[in-house]
């Protein structure tokens, strides 16, 4: 019996030993009771920009800038194109070059040119001059074949012509501008093979955007033989005197469209009086107009009227 009841106590220890352990592990439980806790929240950079600066007294911190590789701009903030040079966009926003800067470059001439031509520049000094060709801003966007220098040849007889000219405008408060004269016939072959290149329309919107090159021998653009290779033939338009900025003239100096040609109606009033000047001027000094191109005259009696020259320009 004694040995019974000491089974029973021993029991009943382990059974109250039993019941406080439970209380322990129940008690550990609801302390981990997830609507009795507190866990710190996790916040963004920005939002903890916005909680800063809604503390009072509290400095406020602007949120990080974002990279540039990821930043949004609306339109307006947008950068702008920047825009190409002067010299390559249009005609009319080319660099002038005085004839002061043009005597500069004289000491570089060759003096190379058969009997019966000259440098225009040393008999017309005050005309301005922009050889197209010897630059890249012309219909092919290169330099072409022939151009050594920025000069400007023609025959004796067309030359003295052009002078005259040039001296009658000054009355009126124009001088002249020549972007070409005399042209080696090597330049009108490199002319011929560009036409047959349908790859190459890197000058397209500048020069011919509504014509397709195949066709400018057709429309009268271009020639397998220029008149400019006889000597006196000049593409020119005219200048401000007073200014020094170059007349508009409705279309740019060698662009291919109706728009070049004389009687178009596509310009304005004051741009078909300005052609209207040129015109006159040098058919009063002697030349002829070439209709499709209001820049384009030919003196009447060319002292080479069947000969086409190759000599390079330098």
């Amino acid at each position: 019996m004694k040995f019974i009841h000491i089974k029973v106590v021993a029991l009943s220890a382990a059974l109250t030993l039993l019941s406080t352990g439970c209380g322990l592990a129940n008690s550990g439980t609801e302390s981990l009771d997830p609507k009795s806790l507190s866990w710190p929240q996790a916040k963004s950079k920005g939002a903890e920009a916005v909680a800063a600066a809604s503390e009072p007294g509290a400095t406020q911190q602007k949120p990080p800038a974002p990279s540039s590789a990821t930043q949004q701009k609306s339109p307006s903030q947008q950068p702008l194109p920047s825009a190409k040079p002067a010299a390559t966009l249009s005609p009319i926003a080319s660099p002038e070059p005085s004839a002061k800067s043009t005597e500069k470059q004289a000491v570089e001439r060759k003096r190379k040119l058969p009997a019966g031509f000259v440098y225009l520049d040393e008999v017309i000094p005050t005309a301005q001059y922009e050889i197209r060709y010897y630059g890249e801003f012309n219909f092919i966007g290169k330099r072409l074949n022939g151009y050594k220098a920025p000069l400007a040849v023609m025959t004796e007889q067309a030359a003295g012509a052009l002078k005259g000219v040039h001296k009658s405008l000054a009355a009126k408060g124009y001088g002249l501008k020549i972007f070409d004269a005399y042209r080696p016939v090597k330049t009108v072959k490199q002319f011929v093979a560009w036409s047959k290149d349908a790859d190459d329309t890197k000058m397209k919107q500048q020069f011919y955007p509504e014509v397709d090159k195949s066709k400018t021998f057709k429309l009268g653009y271009i020639s397998s033989r220029s008149g400019h290779s006889r000597g006196s033939t000049v593409d020119l338009t005219l200048y401000h005197l007073d200014t020094g900025k170059e007349v508009d003239m409705g279309s740019p100096f060698d662009f291919f469209g109706d728009i070049s040609s004389h009687g178009t109606k596509k310009i304005g009033k004051e741009q078909t009086l300005a052609r209207s000047v040129l015109k006159r001027a040098m058919e009063q000094g002697g030349f002829k107009p070439y209709s499709k191109e209001w820049w384009h005259y030919t003196l009447n009696k060319e002292p080479y009227p069947k000969r086409y020259f190759d000599f390079n320009i330098e």
